[in-house]
């Protein structure tokens, strides 16, 4: 295996999850006696240039099927955090009705439908057909394809093109990123939002790892990529998403009208001291992982032996993750209670866990509340806080287990 950015020959073991299903291959009914394919899970990490990554496996487009589950609205923090995104972009940017926005992985229109509404013309690139056409019903143009090099080709150019959570999930980030040059005007910005590795590393975030993730970015890879490609990273922002995130602006490596901010050697010296441009800031990573997943089994047992009720809530990748590798089942989590009717009345993949409506959380009055999608878990505690009225407890596995 070959590193898919510099090329140079992968030996370095970065974590082992085993064999999992693809984490957003959600079961219908008549699935569940069907064959169910698993797939190694396990990272490298390039003693050359530093990108973690998965080999391709799985094969990214049938990832993105047409029966794609994931629809972005279903997290209200998710949508806020898009409308700042807009808000503050369009101010920063000047952008205005004579302005073209290219939002890369668009979903179901989640973000886009903000800067419709300011009036500043905009289209989506979408590869997935159940997500594509909820963003139409909004008004939003989307182009149904993957996106690279090719199609850029033969889009206009852009003032803005952003992508919020797609540059992990590309096999070829080299043609990605060159398709992002192609597209872009010679005063334009770009904009990528990334799960930070650093915060990963840090926060035990093993269950973020899954198929539809290629590759998991520092800003220390992620400049040698873009330098690659003619383009250069001018400013960086951290979030608090997806447990810690990265937000990167980049511009043409030749514009000079645009100075690099003092942000980006802040945060590339953070990485530095936390050794990520080393091998000895990889060490360890299985050790801590697997005291994550024996806390985890200690407690689903004990509560079955006590006769408690346990249920999740989320039906999350990074739950689906989490379970494979712990390997529970069906009989340790009664259900799964998730908001979108997409992923309602399946199962999740591997663990064959029934996925409700949230409404059968008050009708079963569990003890315990699993949350999978821990990143909203304040979001999530304070729309069932109810809980408490029966005694019932909340529960997080990572970055260890908390019950509260």
């Amino acid at each position: 295996m070959k590193c898919r950015f510099c090329n140079h020959e992968l030996s370095v073991e970065f974590i082992d999850l085993e064999h999992t299903p693809a984490s957003n291959s959600f079961l219908k009914h008549d699935d569940l006696n069907k064959t169910e394919y698993y797939f190694p899970l396990k990272l490298f990490v390039c003693d050359k240039c530093f990108l973690v990554q998965v080999d391709e496996y799985f094969n990214h487009e049938a990832i993105f099927s047409d029966d794609y589950v994931y629809f972005s609205s279903f997290s209200s923090s998710w949508v806020n955090h898009a409308k700042n995104y807009v808000d503050m972009i369009s101010e920063k940017l000047s952008l205005n009705g004579n302005s073209t926005v290219i939002e890369i992985a668009s979903n179901d229109g989640y973000l886009l439908q903000f800067f419709k509404s300011k009036n500043i013309p905009c289209f989506g690139i979408e590869p997935t057909k159940s997500t594509a056409n909820e963003a139409r019903k909004k008004g939003i143009h989307v182009i149904e394809d993957f996106f690279g090099y090719k199609l850029a080709q033969t889009l206009q150019k852009a003032d803005l093109i952003l992508g919020n959570n797609v540059l992990a999930h590309v096999p070829d980030i080299n043609d990605f990123v060159k398709g992002l040059k192609e597209c872009l005007k010679q005063n334009g910005t770009i904009t990528m939002e990334f799960p930070h590795l650093l915060n990963l590393i840090l926060e035990n975030q093993f269950d973020t790892i899954y198929h539809e993730h290629f590759s998991y970015l520092s800003l220390y890879t992620v400049k040698q990529i873009f330098n690659k490609q003619g383009l250069e990273i001018y400013d960086v922002e951290e979030l608090p998403t997806h447990g810690g995130s990265l937000r990167i602006y980049a511009k043409h490596s030749e514009n000079l009208n645009i100075e690099i901010s003092k942000n980006v050697g802040y945060i590339l010296q953070k990485e530095i001291d936390y050794k990520l441009n080393s091998l000895d800031g990889y060490k360890n990573f299985q050790q801590k992982t697997e005291k994550i997943k024996y806390d985890f089994l200690d407690f689903l047992l004990k509560t079955k032996r006590d006769g408690k009720k346990v249920v999740g809530y989320g039906a999350a990748a990074k739950g689906n993750t989490l379970l494979n590798y712990c390997g529970i089942k069906k009989d340790m989590i009664i259900f799964t209670a998730d908001a979108s009717p997409h992923k309602q009345n399946r199962f999740m993949p591997g663990s064959h866990i029934p996925v409700v409506s949230p409404e059968r959380i008050e009708k079963l009055k569990p003890d315990f509340v699993i949350i999978f999608p821990w990143n909203i878990k304040n979001e999530i505690v304070e729309k069932f806080s109810f809980i408490k009225e029966w005694g019932g407890k909340f529960v997080t596995a990572i970055p260890k287990l908390e019950i509260f």
